[in-house]
């Protein structure tokens, strides 16, 4: 979090689509800002927030369901606050006059498209960014038609919200190229990203680096049963990387689920798991059911002991068996 004496803060996740939707609510509304952010999975993230009485806080991207007590929290301690989420919510919505939500968890949106219809499309090329790097190539791809851009610009657009995505993983910020609110700074003079892939060589080197990551993902891959599911070593490329083969591998396969699990240190799994594109649903309600969370498309597990991984694999393959 950035030491700045300043009563705002934003808080948002460390992905392609938390940063996006950031820095479109900054392009339209600039303002001084304390940020708080992480790794794509640190998500627990308003607890660390010491706003006080008249302060403001901006969320994006992270779920409500991991921050229920701590919002409740800052609106008792009379914090207002604004939060942007498309995530497993949790329960009923909070309903409290400091409380402004827009929670939309329908599989085909993210937070970066909620705050393109909260600003009617103001800076609409970075909602496109966003989606792209939350793996929804459909709507990001109507989004861009709308913008009258070319394919090679569209493809531009694309590699740009994946390889920002792809430096959202990893146990630390140790493990990624940039850490989220660096990476965001870098962005944030840009209104239009077209402008920022031609003028900082950070883009192209993500994207690099992205490719290098995931070619080490399909030498070193081991496909475990049921169909679909891969491990992948407890290596620094490998937890950069795990989040981005999980999109390719649901890209080359849309019709199947997806789940790659990664070894850690710790003696426990981390898992991420997309639901097949042709019908994208059921991955939150699987990883709720052994300590994660995320949404009905996409979702994951921080610690999956080693003991359970033979129960999530068979849970796996019954939650998506008639979709293979």
């Amino acid at each position: 979090m950035e030491d700045l004496p300043v009563g705002h803060f934003d808080v948002f996740n460390g992905d392609a689509d938390g940063i996006c939707a950031l820095q479109q609510l900054r392009l339209a509304q600039p303002r001084a800002a304390a940020l708080v952010t992480g790794v794509k999975r640190d998500i627990a993230l308003l607890a660390r927030v010491p706003a006080q009485a008249g302060d403001t806080v901006t969320v994006l991207d992270v779920s409500l369901d991991r921050n229920r007590v701590a919002l409740l929290a800052l609106l008792e301690r009379g914090v207002e606050v604004d939060y942007f989420d498309h995530h497993f919510a949790g329960g009923p919505l909070p309903v409290h006059a400091r409380l402004r939500m827009t929670i939309d968890t329908a599989p085909g949106t993210c937070t970066s498209l909620l705050a393109d219809r909260h600003l009617r499309g103001r800076h609409r090329a970075w909602a496109v960014v966003g989606a792209f790097g939350d793996n929804l190539a459909g709507p990001a791809t109507a989004l861009a038609r709308e913008l009258k851009l070319g394919g090679a610009e569209v493809e531009a657009l694309r590699e740009l919200g994946e390889a920002i995505n792809y430096n959202a993983y990893g146990d630390s910020e140790e493990d990624l190229l940039l850490p989220p609110a660096r990476l965001y700074e870098r962005l944030r003079p840009h209104a239009d990203p077209l402008a920022f892939i031609a003028a900082d060589p950070l883009a192209g080197e993500l994207s690099r680096r992205q490719r290098e990551d995931l070619a080490c993902a399909d030498a070193h891959a081991v496909a475990l049963p049921p169909a679909g599911a891969w491990q992948l070593p407890d290596a620094a490329w490998a937890r950069r990387v795990m989040g981005s083969y999980a999109n390719a591998l649901a890209r080359r396969e849309p019709q199947r689920a997806h789940a790659v699990l990664r070894e850690a240190a710790s003696g426990e799994d981390v898992v991420s798991v997309r639901a097949p594109h042709t019908a994208p649903r059921g991955a939150e309600v699987l990883c709720r059911a052994f300590g994660g969370s995320g949404r009905a498309a996409a979702a994951g597990i921080d610690r999956l002991p080693r003991g359970r991984r033979e129960a999530f694999l068979d849970a796996f393959a019954r939650a998506f068996d008639t979709l293979h």
